[in-house]
């Protein structure tokens, strides 16, 4: 009588773990197919957005587009001046940003005391990846236009941008750098590695993948920022080109384009937009669809190389 009644208890038990294990996977699927559908959702509208601009942007995909300055007419108006000035303005922000924000990483993850305050740095940095990109645009203005007073130039534009990616630098290269395993450190400090030895050899050279993703991903939403460049008075309508920074005599390196007005592609792109002629509108469709591109570009390189840098490296 006991044998039975226990036997009939397992049978339950293993019925309900069935019916378990089988809900469970149901629900999984129908989890998978809701994510599927939202991605889904998320790239149709994108690729919808997109082939209406290159559609309409499609009769200005000319070199006569790229080379001509912004005109009053539109059929010969071109981005010359707001693409060099992206270049420009990205390099400067490259060139603050970048070191600025791998370092402080590196110095956070392996060289900064676990406490409350590298904790409370911790959450700051954080924060700031999500901070409203106007927020930069108007610390800007009140600290580099008017309390440094370095203008409306391309300098202020690369350190408000720089400002804006530094957060996203940071946090990629902690990230990046916590994905080592503790092993390889250990290995190295078996051997006599010193500390930063291991943080130059090891820790770095296995990181680089991920903090190099983190710096393409940061400048490639520098490129298509509009508000806090907007808030620092880039200018609308500029049909000149600063100084350029490589001269033909010595130092060969001309510093004057950092003060230079200047205007970028998602200012120009507002610029026609703003314009009640509708053939603005057709460059407005095709810049539109370059800074699409030149995005999209970007962040495939990133996961490119990431890819690649993985590959090669032997754990």
């Amino acid at each position: 009588m006991a044998n039975t009644q226990m036997q009939a208890s397992v049978l339950t038990n293993l019925t309900e773990v069935r019916a378990m294990i089988k809900r469970h996977k149901r629900n999984d699927i129908i989890f998978a197919v809701i994510g599927l559908i939202a991605l889904m959702i998320g790239l149709l509208t994108l690729l919808t957005l997109f082939i209406d601009l290159v559609r309409n942007g499609y009769p200005r995909f000319n070199a006569e587009f790229f080379m001509n300055f912004p005109s009053r007419r539109a059929g010969s108006a071109g981005l010359l001046s707001a693409w060099v000035g992206s270049i420009l303005v990205l390099l400067v922000t490259f060139i603050t940003a970048v070191p600025m924000g791998i370092g402080a990483g590196l110095y956070l993850e392996e060289y900064a005391a676990k406490n409350w305050f590298s904790d409370l740095i911790e959450i700051n940095v954080s924060n700031l990846a999500g901070v409203p990109s106007i927020i930069y645009g108007l610390l800007a203005l009140g600290l580099f236009v008017y309390g440094l007073d370095l203008g409306q130039s391309i300098l202020t534009a690369g350190l408000t941008l720089g400002l804006l990616i530094l957060p996203i630098v940071i946090v990629s290269t902690r990230e990046s750098i916590r994905a080592i395993p503790v092993a390889i450190r250990e290995a190295a400090y078996a051997v006599g590695a010193t500390k930063w030895q291991v943080v130059k050899d090891h820790v770095v050279k296995y990181s680089q993948g991920g903090i190099l993703t983190g710096v393409i991903i940061g400048m490639s939403r520098a490129i298509g920022e509009t508000a806090p460049i907007i808030t620092i008075g880039a200018l609308t309508f500029i049909a000149f080109l600063p100084p350029s920074p490589v001269t033909e005599v010595a130092p060969y390196i001309n510093f004057e384009w950092l003060s230079s007005g200047f205007t970028v592609l998602p200012i120009q792109m507002f610029n026609w937009l703003s314009r009640p002629d509708h053939a603005f509108h057709i460059n407005a469709a095709a810049t539109g669809a370059i800074i699409i591109v030149v995005t999209l570009l970007m962040n495939g390189t990133a996961i490119w190389l990431r890819y690649r840098i993985r590959k090669n490296i032997k754990w």
